[in-house]
C-alpha cells in the first residue's frame, strides 16, 4: 500500500511547490502528449496544459503580483481554471476559488474577507458584480475570461493577456509550509470561513485517498458532479487525476441528472463522483423519464457530502452493478478521511479511517468513548490546513494540536466501520435518549413516495423535544393524511418506536448550503 504519512510529508524537500508536482512532474515523465482534460470537444495534453498554467503564471507576474498574494477565481469548470489555480501557485500566489452562483454580497464578502488584489472571473458574473467595485477595498485588478474581446476600463482580457505571455516559467521558491491556496467553508451557520491550506496538502490527499481507496492510475478518467471550487470536486477533478497522470473531464454546466447520465456515456469515465442529493435525483429521473444509460465504463462510484442513504448503495447496485463508496470529508480537512473501500462497502455507513488519518471519538469532556456509543469525531492527518483565517477564538475550539474537531456526531462499531449521526447541533435527545436525524431520514427515504426529506427536534407547548420530518414527495404522489399516517408507521416497523418522527410537514423543497448539505438550522426556525 502507498501511504503518505506525516513523518513522509516532512521529508519532502525543503524547495516544494505543488504546481511541479502535479503538472512539471508529469511532463519530466514523458506523459506529455497524454490527454489531461477533457472539456467539451477539446482533448488538452499535459503540456499543453503546462503551458496554460505557465502563461497564466506570467500574467500574474506583469500585474506585479508576489508571493502570498491572494486571487480570487470565481470561474467554472474549465481549463482556464485549472490554469489560473496552478499558475498562482507556481509563483507562489495564493488562488482563492469560490462558488461561482453566489450573490454580489457574497463576492464583495470574499474580496474584502481574503483582500484578494486580483479578481479573476468569467464574464457574466462580472457584470452581475461590476457596479459594486468600488467597495471592493483591497482589489487592484480584474482579469475577465469571455469568448468575446473585454473592451472595459479597468479590466484585462484573460484570453488576450495569456496569449502575450511565455509559456516558460520556473517555480517559485516556495516550500511544503507555504500557503498553497485558500477554500472558503460553505457557511452554513454563519459567514464562511477562509480555510487556509498548505503546499503538500493535495499530496497527502492524493496520495493517502485517491492512489489507496480508489487505485487510481493513468488509465482512469474522472468525472465530478461536485464543482472544482468544492474541497471535494478539487480533488476529484483536478488533482487527482492530475496527480496519477490520468485524465479528467469538465463540464461548465450544473450537473442535472440528464448532463451526468449524457456526460457518462459521452466521455466514458471509470471513476464517477456525486452526492448523496444527485443520487437521489438521478433515481427520480430514471423512474420519471424511462431512460436507460450506459454506465459501463465506470469501475468505481463515490459519494460524500452527507450520509449516503443505504437504500441508494442497495439501489444503485442493483440498476448499474456499481458499487458507491460513501464516506467523509471536510473543506479543513480538504478530502475524504473516512469511507468504504472497493469491495468492502458497509451500506448506511461512513466506511473506516483513510489509511495516512486517525480518528477518535470523544465525549463532551474530552475523554475517549468505546465503540456504540455516540461522540464527537476528532480527525488527525497531514492535509488537516494550517488555520482559518483572522479567526482567533473559532481557531483554538476547531484545531488541537495535531488534531481537528470536525463537529461531527458519529459512533464506531465493534468491526471498525464510522457511522454519522448528524452534526453536534442536529442531534435529539428524545424522551432522555439520543436519536440521530440520519437514522429516521434514511428509513423515510426507503419509501417508494420520498425523493428527499429532512429531520429536526422541534420542543412543543410541554418544551419537550419532539421530531419533525420534512418531506419532499416524489413525482406521482400527493400529500395527505393518509400518506402521513403510512410514513410515521414505516418508519416504526423499522425503527425503535420513540424514533418516528411525531410530525411531518410536507414540502416542495429543501435548503440546502451550495454543497447540496441540508440547512436543518434553517428547518428549525419554521
Amino acid at each position: 500500500m502507498n501511504l503518505l504519512t506525516n513523518s513522509h510529508v516532512r521529508g519532502i524537500a525543503s524547495k516544494y511547490n505543488a504546481a511541479s508536482f502535479f503538472i512539471d512532474k508529469k511532463i519530466e515523465d514523458g506523459l506529455g502528449q497524454e490527454i489531461a482534460i477533457y472539456y467539451k470537444d477539446e482533448k488538452i495534453t499535459y503540456k499543453k496544459l503546462q503551458e496554460k498554467i505557465n502563461q497564466f503564471g506570467n500574467v500574474l507576474l506583469a500585474l506585479n503580483v508576489e508571493m502570498e498574494q491572494r486571487i480570487l477565481i470565481v470561474c467554472y469548470d474549465t481549463p482556464d481554471f485549472i490554469a489560473a489555480f496552478f499558475g498562482a501557485i507556481k509563483i507562489g500566489a495564493v488562488p482563492i476559488p469560490v462558488n461561482t452562483n453566489m450573490q454580489p454580497h457574497d463576492y464583495e464578502y470574499f474580496l474584502n474577507n481574503s483582500r484578494s488584489k486580483v479578481l479573476v472571473i468569467h464574464q457574466n458574473i462580472w457584470n452581475l458584480i461590476k457596479d459594486r467595485r468600488q467597495n471592493f477595498v483591497y482589489l487592484e485588478h480584474v482579469v475577465v475570461i469571455s469568448d468575446e474581446p473585454v473592451n472595459e476600463p479597468d479590466t484585462k482580457d484573460f484570453y488576450n493577456w495569456m496569449q502575450q505571455a511565455s509559456t516558460e516559467l520556473d517555480c517559485a521558491h516556495t516550500s511544503r509550509e507555504d500557503a498553497a491556496f485558500w477554500l472558503y467553508s460553505s457557511g452554513s451557520t454563519g459567514s464562511p470561513k477562509g480555510v487556509i491550506h498548505l503546499q503538500h496538502d493535495m499530496q497527502y490527499a492524493y496520495e493517502n485517498y485517491a492512489k489507496n481507496i480508489l487505485k487510481i492510475n493513468k488509465n482512469d478518467i474522472t468525472f465530478s458532479a461536485s464543482k472544482l471550487f468544492f474541497a471535494y470536486g478539487l480533488g476529484n477533478g483536478m488533482y487527482f487525476p492530475l496527480g496519477a497522470g490520468a485524465s479528467t473531464v469538465l463540464v461548465p454546466e450544473r450537473p442535472t441528472p440528464e448532463v451526468v447520465f449524457e456526460t457518462i456515456e459521452k466521455y466514458r469515465p471509470t471513476i464517477f463522483f456525486g452526492v448523496p442529493t444527485l443520487y437521489g435525483a438521478m433515481f427520480n429521473y430514471l423512474e420519471q423519464t424511462g431512460k436507460k444509460y450506459d454506465l459501463s465504463s465506470l469501475r468505481v462510484c463515490v459519494s460524500a457530502g452527507e450520509a449516503l442513504p443505504a437504500a441508494y448503495v442497495t439501489k444503485w447496485k442493483k440498476l448499474f452493478n456499481l458499487d458507491i463508496l460513501d464516506g467523509i470529508g471536510s473543506t479543513e480537512v480538504l478530502h475524504i478521511y473516512l469511507s468504504n473501500q472497493i469491495g468492502n462497502v458497509r451500506e448506511g455507513s461512513s466506511g473506516k479511517v483513510v489509511p495516512g488519518y486517525e480518528a477518535k471519538i470523544l465525549d463532551e469532556n474530552g475523554s475517549i468513548l468505546p465503540d456504540k456509543e455516540i461522540g464527537n469525531l476528532w480527525i488527525k492527518g497531514d492535509s488537516i490546513a494550517d488555520r482559518y483565517w483572522n479567526l482567533h477564538e473559532e481557531n483554538k475550539k476547531r484545531f488541537h494540536g495535531e488534531w481537528f474537531h470536525t463537529g461531527d456526531r458519529y459512533y464506531r462499531d465493534e468491526d471498525g466501520y464510522y457511522w454519522y449521526c448528524g452534526r453536534a447541533d442536529d442531534m435529539m435527545k428524545i424522551g432522555g435518549i439520543w436519536v440521530s436525524p440520519i437514522e429516521v431520514e434514511s428509513s423515510l427515504l426507503e419509501h417508494e413516495s420520498v425523493l428527499e426529506t429532512a429531520v429536526v427536534g422541534v420542543t412543543n407547548e410541554d418544551g419537550l423535544v419532539k421530531t419533525k420530518a420534512f418531506v419532499v414527495l416524489k413525482e406521482g404522489f400527493e400529500p395527505s393524511l393518509r400518506l402521513e399516517n403510512e410514513l410515521k408507521n414505516f418508519v416504526k416497523s423499522r425503527l425503535a418506536s420513540y424514533k418516528y418522527p411525531r410530525i411531518i410537514e410536507f414540502v416542495k423543497e429543501l435548503p440546502k448550503t451550495a454543497t447540496g448539505k441540508i440547512q436543518r438550522f434553517k428547518l428549525r426556525q419554521l
